[in-house]
């Protein structure tokens, strides 16, 4: 059987077809998806009786008289980017089925690299926003791993500590915990043990929910409130109906994207890579048209990003 990725189903949209387009047909996409009924809506005063400046691609308010574009009061105010190019760039970000860097982005739209990398944060912010609020049910996978803290070893092997002692770790390790609904969505959540992941299933996971989870003993208080499966991997990946393969699933992507393509992901941007690879685990069967006009319509309804807004100018 063909994997969904290799199918002409999974391709929907190239770049050839947003280059081909044009800036006006992309400034419609970007116009159409914030305002599916066609009236432009005052992002100040949500007055909708506005009138178009077409020279200029903006529209001005009738009641406050303020001027504003697709992209005012969205995550992308203030772009500097043509509408092409940045419909180029999501369709480039999507289309990384292990995430793509910042310098890979930069290089093939000849921007900076600075550019780069806030734009790809402001579109894990955006993405992040559809799991705002959800609650999980039905049977569900929980698990943790942790990520960064590397230590690199003496050159001398006698003067190398054990890699399993404290001694060997910087003090930076994080613990990622991912809550894995099967057949729907993922939840992350990033912390400094993952035994703080058992308040975290109690929050977001409904009462009488079916609980697969390891070994590890700070589990054992998901017991109390669900039904609860455990596996023990020294002995089976999947055994009398337990497993957690889904959940080592999500850390999988999490991991080849860490080696592969960002190389260095922990640090205060962790939960933000966790977050992306959630959202690719939950889109992995959805063609990659479809999945750019997921993040533009995540993006048209994202407000101003209070974090990436002014990003480089606030660190100088």
């Amino acid at each position: 059987m063909q994997h969904f990725l290799l199918s002409a189903a999974a391709r929907t949209l190239s770049l050839k077809t947003v280059f081909k387009m044009g800036e006006d047909a992309a400034y419609e996409a970007f116009r159409m998806m914030r305002w599916p009924d066609g009236e432009a809506t005052c992002p100040r005063c949500g007055c909708a009786e506005t009138y178009s400046i077409t020279t200029r691609k903006r529209f001005k308010c009738v009641g406050c008289h303020h001027q504003f574009s697709v992209t005012s009061g969205t995550i992308f105010a203030s772009r500097k980017l043509s509408y092409t190019d940045l419909l180029a760039a999501i369709v480039i970000f999507v289309n990384g089925a292990k995430g793509v860097s910042a310098l890979q982005v930069s290089r093939d739209l000849d921007v900076q690299y600075k550019t780069a990398f806030v734009l790809s944060h402001k579109l894990r912010e955006a993405m992040a926003l559809e799991a705002q609020g959800r609650v999980l049910d039905g049977v569900v996978e929980v698990d943790g791993a942790y990520f960064g803290g590397y230590v690199k070893p003496a050159n001398i092997k006698s003067e190398r500590a054990d890699r399993r002692t404290r001694l060997a770790q910087s003090g930076k390790r994080q613990s990622v915990v991912v809550m894995r609904e099967r057949k729907g969505d993922t939840l992350t959540f990033v912390g400094t043990r993952e035994a703080e992941g058992v308040a975290l299933v109690a929050k977001h996971v409904e009462a009488g929910t079916v609980v697969h989870a390891d070994e590890a003993s700070h589990w054992d208080a998901l017991h109390a409130r669900y039904e609860t499966y455990r596996i023990n991997h020294s002995e089976a990946y999947s055994l009398n109906g337990a497993c957690t393969n889904q959940a080592e699933s999500f850390f999988s992507r999490l991991r080849r994207a860490e080696v592969g393509t960002h190389h260095h992901i922990a640090g205060p941007y962790l939960s933000a890579y966790a977050g992306e690879m959630a959202w690719r685990e939950d889109n992995r069967r959805v063609a990659n048209g479809e999945q750019a006009g997921m993040v533009v319509r995540s993006a048209m309804v994202s407000p101003v990003s209070r974090k990436w807004a002014g990003y480089w100018q606030r660190g100088a």
